[in-house]
């Protein structure tokens, strides 16, 4: 019951901040930018308690598909909030924390395929550093789309709207690029301990997982290379950014699914 209820709780308020930001960004309402915050902010406090909720058994941590897409949008939302307290970036809210909201939803309502199971504290951490840098490029990817949007509003000259609410497109990029290097970093770090902590990839059905998340590695480094050596900028960092994160999703979730269903 106080699982069911403090996801609902959280999906009000989410929902609640990400409608009441898009009714501001439309300039149908005034409001105080703390109270959409405040609502965002109570969304991740619910969404905290339900997730340890859901996540602790007697037995174990259960890091099913849909709880481990839970977790990762609970990150995504956190980091959105937290990062608006310093830069005006209100308006991934709208995109982020209905995402965030499903998520939750998805946890204790479709059924769960995941198993508990008691993890090394190795393990644990290659499975965190995973989670943490799969949340930093979702937000990346938020941040591109937006970024694609503002440069293609700008060529035309259209500057009302979303665009006229957000950072200069130099500030765009530049929050785009150091999300890139955090993500890779998180990512080289993952890969790390994943090779040091996992004894046998073959026998975990790791293999394509691994092969899809080093693609993607290869994919951001060659773009932080070529923005840094040849100044790539906005579409073409936007279109490496999403190739990257289509990679991702393929050997984090995908992967987990086929495993799950499968029963492999």
């Amino acid at each position: 019951m106080m699982l069911t209820i403090s996801t609902l709780l959280a999906v009000v308020f989410y929902f609640a901040a990400a409608s009441i930001q898009f009714l501001k960004l439309k300039r149908r309402i005034t409001l105080n930018g703390s109270i959409i915050k405040g609502c965002a902010i109570a969304g991740m406090l619910m969404h905290t308690f339900a997730l340890y909720l859901v996540l602790h058994r007697p037995d174990g941590i259960n890091l099913g598909t849909f709880i481990a897409g839970s977790l990762v949008g609970w990150l995504v939302a956190g980091v959105v909030v937290i990062s608006s307290l310093r830069q005006q970036i209100d308006n991934l809210y709208i995109g982020v924390l209905p995402m965030a909201a499903l998520a939750a939803l998805t946890a204790i309502w479709l059924p769960n395929l995941g198993t508990t199971k008691l993890y090394s504290g190795g393990l644990l951490l290659h499975i965190l550093l995973s989670i943490l840098a799969y949340s930093i490029f979702t937000v990346a990817t938020f941040q591109a789309f937006l970024l694609s949007m503002q440069d293609q509003a700008l060529k035309q000259h259209h500057t009302r709207g979303l665009v006229s609410s957000l950072p200069p497109l130099q500030t765009m990029e530049r929050l785009l690029f150091e999300m890139l290097w955090i993500g890779i970093s998180l990512l080289t770090a993952s890969l790390i301990t994943g090779f040091i902590y996992v004894d046998d990839f073959f026998a975990q059905h790791l293999v394509h997982k691994t092969v899809f998340t080093m693609l993607a590695w290869l994919l951001y480094a060659v773009l932080l290379w070529g923005h840094k050596v040849q100044g790539w900028r906005a579409q073409k960092a936007v279109r490496w950014t999403i190739s990257g994160f289509f990679l991702l999703m393929i050997g984090f979730f995908g992967s987990k699914m086929v495993i799950e269903v499968l029963n492999l």
